[in-house]
């Protein structure tokens, strides 16, 4: 059976559970007489020290192997569509252009061959 990472939500709701089903237990045999605040503090601590310690002997245990590096290939892409540098860059500096100004001097180029 392969081991697994300890449910620390589990593992608590587990040990108070336990810790109830025992303080009931031995309330049925043992009759004290002691202010009910004060065991429900004192259970508590000793419950999260429990717990504490459960953690820390646990954490001792978990010594995972660092994974080694990979080396990273780089690879250069083409231009895409097998254009020249230049011609890409004209096409991305069109489509960078406000369009209103584009239209603007392609009209005042066309208004002068229309004269003509």
């Amino acid at each position: 059976m392969k081991p697994h990472r300890t449910d620390a939500v589990s593992l608590t709701f587990g040990l108070l559970f336990l810790v109830i089903a025992g303080w009931w237990a031995v309330s049925q045999v043992v009759t004290l007489h002691l202010p009910a605040l004060g065991w429900t503090v004192a259970g508590g601590l000793i419950l999260f020290g429990a717990v504490g310690l459960l953690g820390a002997i646990s954490s001792g245990r978990r010594e995972q192997p660092v994974a080694a590096p990979v080396a990273a290939s780089a690879r250069v892409e083409s231009t895409p569509g097998d254009l020249p540098p230049e011609m890409h860059a004209s096409i991305v500096q069109e489509l960078l252009d406000d369009p209103a100004t584009r239209f603007e001097s392609e009209q005042k180029r066309t208004e002068p061959e229309a004269e003509k």
